[in-house]
């Protein structure tokens, strides 16, 4: 089993960046690709970037390219989500993800852990 471990929401004003972690606990050697998801009320489930731990391969989501930067740190099992520009429409709660396949999904039943989610709230 792997554990997810979500940190680094909140409250902020649009236009302000924000960084999200998750760590990684367990069968760490088993996660090949880490991402987010996000929901928001009212909404599916959206991908929005995910990373595989080997070679570093992104993916990220249209709705927030070249805003969103997802980035790993293999040593501390851990990635990051850094975000910036934020704007009302980015409030949802962020999900972090992990895969044991080599293929970057951006479907949330391709991922086998979730964390809880940690809110992130982007007031006009």
């Amino acid at each position: 089993q792997v554990q997810l471990v979500e940190s680094g929401g909140g409250l902020v004003q649009a236009g302000d960046s924000l960084r999200l972690s998750c760590t990684a606990s367990g069968r760490t050697f088993s996660t090949t690709v880490m991402g987010w998801f996000r929901k928001a009320p009212g909404k599916e489930r959206e991908f929005v970037a995910a990373i595989r731990c080997s070679d570093g391969t992104r993916r990220i989501a249209d709705s927030v390219k070249g805003r969103f930067t997802i980035s790993r740190d293999n040593a501390k099992n851990t990635v990051n989500l850094q975000m910036n520009d934020l704007n009302p429409e980015d409030t949802a709660v962020y999900y972090c993800a992990a895969d044991e396949d080599t293929y970057i999904s951006a479907n949330y039943p391709g991922y086998d852990y979730w964390g809880q989610g940690t809110q992130v709230t982007v007031s006009s």
